[in-house]
């Protein structure tokens, strides 16, 4: 299972942490008046000791009931207080640490659009899903509890450590006693809980992956009965991850076993000595009571560190994965810039491509290039069919239209604009595509339609593209053009989805149409039904066409051959016919000639 590569082994935790500063920026105020309510419970609680001092030495030790009950209301109103401070601080961090989450997972989606395609196949659909979900999960829970609580039980254990050298020096020391095992062990648990937790949550990307291609791959899982193979994977997977977890979990222990027990040890210490000292009149009962009731109050914020800690680095995990994405370059760098385009030259027009060569960028270096010094010339208003052999790069080139990737060298023009010097914005608004492999999403047959149009397209424009495709089935569907297609429209025929994307690209009338063999799904009669309309579309726009079938290679003026990432001949389909052995053997089907083409 393919993973993203893993982070350096050096990592600051704070200042990854301080990364979520920008999103925690306006809602500091109410999150900063948390911290100080909590600290303000927290010291409450340490004020509960000092009052049983004294109430043990004062109404207690003077048999004097009226005190004592005095000493209750005052305990009462104390632990009142301290209860209502923690839940006012829980009311005031929930509406704003929704709003960050809310906030952050809407940044990573306008990223995710905005990345070039290029990062979408290098990275699992599962790693993304798991960034925008489980991890900023896990960063609202760390801003919530873990980021006050450290402040929070770091000042009550220095409050608390200072009253109890206060009120007794001596005792206080020997509480002081596993300060230093217990922070040893913090260090060394940091360390080791910050890789299990990386790996722990990569895991749980991986697996996210597995899931949604089952779940997409359904009819291929039970086509071919491999149900039983990819239950063994993602078992073997889910196996993974529960070792990692367990590791985790035998982390947690180790730490809280030293943290609890090291500190207990010590109480335990404190109160034989206490009580000996009680005894021989070196030490009244009321600063022991006072003494242990502090020590105790600091055992709930000395046992956490483990749980505090290990939510922490779960979290830096969880930055570092979230920016992982959002460093990501996007495609335009600073989106919306104003770009100045150079001077359209003269008798450029239409689409052309100069000496275009292209290379992925995770290459090889001294691999040979997808497309070569690819020059063509698409006249205004002339259609040209790009024909060629499986793994020609006649895919790739299309793609390079719409700048889904850049070009490795050479230039792409637009009636003589460098697609370079355009917004994508504009570039998208000029050019329509329709892929081979037709995608739909989980909304109306309108909706999925009208995406490839402006936002002032109506019903009039819809019903033209659906005819231009053929697409009148959908008035058969329930609810017409709102019946809901489903999730990657597999409600649908390969051929009803084809034409729906079909009429999506001719929907907004685009100057320029890219179609990459848009009807391969297609029988053969509604295969020239559909190019009867297309020709119309085609008389008033620029077109490029991949074509595999003689049919589709009719609908344009002029062919090219593309071999070997060359253009290696243009001209009418007659013409190469007759001059171009290659062209006749791809049209004819020969795929004797055709894996010979591709050596």
């Amino acid at each position: 299972m393919a993973t993203t590569p893993p982070p350096p082994e050096t990592r600051s935790t704070v200042r990854t942490l301080l990364r979520l500063w920008p999103y925690v920026r306006p809602v500091r105020a109410r999150l900063f008046t948390a911290a100080f309510v909590a600290v303000l419970a927290s010291c409450i609680g340490l004020v509960i000791p000092l009052v049983l001092k004294w109430l043990v030495d004062g109404p207690v030790a003077d048999r004097d009931p009226a005190g004592v009950w005095l000493g209750a209301l005052y305990l009462l109103l104390l632990g009142l207080a301290e209860a209502l401070l923690f839940g006012f601080r829980r009311w005031l961090v929930a509406r704003p640490l929704s709003h960050v989450e809310a906030e952050m997972r809407a940044d990573l989606y306008r990223h995710l659009q905005r990345l070039p395609v290029a990062f979408h196949d290098r990275w699992p659909s599962g790693q993304l899903l798991s960034r925008g979900t489980t991890d900023l999960m896990l960063l609202r829970m760390f801003l919530a509890f873990p980021l006050t609580f450290l402040l929070v039980n770091g000042v009550t254990i220095l409050l608390g450590v200072i009253i109890m050298l206060v009120q007794d020096w001596t005792l206080g020391l020997v509480i002081l006693v596993p300060a230093v095992p217990v922070m040893v062990t913090c260090v060394v648990f940091e360390k080791r809980y910050s890789r299990a937790s990386r790996l722990a949550q990569d895991q749980v990307g991986d697996l996210t992956t597995v899931v949604e291609e089952s779940v997409l791959g359904i009819r291929i899982i039970k086509g071919f009965g491999r149900h039983r193979s990819q239950a063994r994977a993602f078992r073997e997977l889910s196996g993974e991850l529960r070792g990692t977890e367990l590791h985790k979990a035998r982390l947690l222990a180790t730490i809280l076993g030293v943290i609890v027990t090291l500190p207990e040890l010590a109480i335990g210490a404190a109160l034989v000595l206490g009580t000996i000292r009680v005894a021989d009149g070196d030490l009244s009962a009321g600063t022991l009571v006072a003494f242990l009731s502090t020590a105790l109050a600091l055992r709930w914020p000395v046992d956490s560190i483990g749980f505090l800690l290990a939510m922490s680095q779960e979290a830096a995990t969880a930055t570092e994965r979230y920016f992982e994405v959002m460093d990501a370059e996007e495609e335009d760098p600073v989106p919306g810039a104003v770009r100045t385009p150079p001077p359209a030259a003269e008798g450029e027009g239409g689409l052309r491509f100069h000496d275009v060569t292209f290379r992925f960028p995770d290459a090889p270096d001294d691999s040979p290039p997808v497309l070569d010094g690819v020059d063509l010339h698409i006249r205004p208003g002339e259609s040209l069919a790009l024909v060629g052999a499986t793994g020609s790069g006649k895919t790739t080139l299309t793609a390079l239209v719409p700048r889904l990737h850049e070009v490795t060298s050479g230039r792409i023009t637009l009636d003589g604009v460098d697609i370079g010097a355009m917004s994508r914005e504009e570039l998208r608004s000029r050019v329509a595509v329709a892929f081979e492999e037709p995608t739909l999403f989980s909304a109306s047959v309108g909706e999925n339609v009208l995406m490839g149009a402006g936002a002032a397209a109506g019903k009039g424009e819809l019903e033209r593209a659906l005819g231009v495709a053929q697409a009148d089935f959908v008035h058969a569907l329930p609810q017409g053009v709102d019946t809901q297609v489903g999730e990657q429209g597999l409600s649908l025929s390969g051929g009803q989805r084809q034409r729906l994307a079909l009429a999506r690209a001719v929907v907004g009338r685009p100057d320029f149409l890219v179609l990459d063999d848009p009807l391969s799904a297609l029988d053969v009669h509604t295969e020239a039904a559909v190019e009867a309309a297309l020709r119309r579309v085609l008389a008033d726009t620029t077109a490029l066409i991949v074509a595999h079938r003689p049919f589709t290679v009719l609908l344009a003026d002029r062919v090219a051959l593309l071999s070997g990432g060359r253009i290696t001949a243009v001209g009418t389909h007659h013409e190469l016919l007759r001059t171009h052995p290659e062209y006749a053997h791809l049209m004819a089907g020969d795929p004797a000639a055709e894996q010979e083409d591709q050596r």
